[in-house]
């Protein structure tokens, strides 16, 4: 099985969303409701927990047809919670997809089937680097995406 910085993972997707526009609690709640329609479980990891507690908050608004469930990792019933918001990796939900939204990556993540990288400019020779560090890593695939000016998002260079 592959390794990387003693890490064990299975196959793994990479995805880096490059934030220009959108504030980052916007982007979070769209790839949520994604992973949400496609049945998944999600990990969403920031070392900030007022930041966690806005992204919760954005996640509830929208009303009975529109809001997604989520609840903090240290609350109780955190492992019944479709969205689970963390400091750390311990994915007590049982996710298979993790979204780490203080721009800041964490090997453990290839433990993940997917797992989605949100940075803003600060953090953008640091996701180069892991770009360039993952191209090695055997049974990981890498996608960057962008946002236009309309705010569409798309995959590419």
């Amino acid at each position: 099985m592959p390794q990387i910085q003693g890490i064990e993972f299975l196959s793994t997707r990479v995805d880096f969303y490059q934030l220009s526009r959108d504030p980052v609690e916007q982007v979070a709640v769209m790839l949520a409701r994604k992973v949400m329609q496609a049945g998944k479980r999600l990990l969403i990891v920031s070392e900030n927990p007022g930041q966690r507690a806005a992204i919760s908050r954005e996640l509830w608004r929208g009303g009975a047809e529109e809001f997604l469930a989520n609840g903090q990792a240290d609350a109780a019933h955190a492992e019944n919670q479709p969205i689970l918001l963390s400091g750390s990796m311990d994915a007590v939900n049982g996710a298979s997809m993790v979204m780490f939204v203080d721009g800041k990556w964490r090997a453990d993540a290839l433990k993940f089937d997917r797992a989605l990288l949100l940075f803003g400019a600060e953090a953008t020779e640091a996701a180069r680097g892991l770009w360039r560090e993952l191209d090695s890593v055997e049974d990981v695939t890498r996608e960057i995406h962008k946002q236009d000016e309309n705010g569409r998002w798309r995959a590419g260079a």
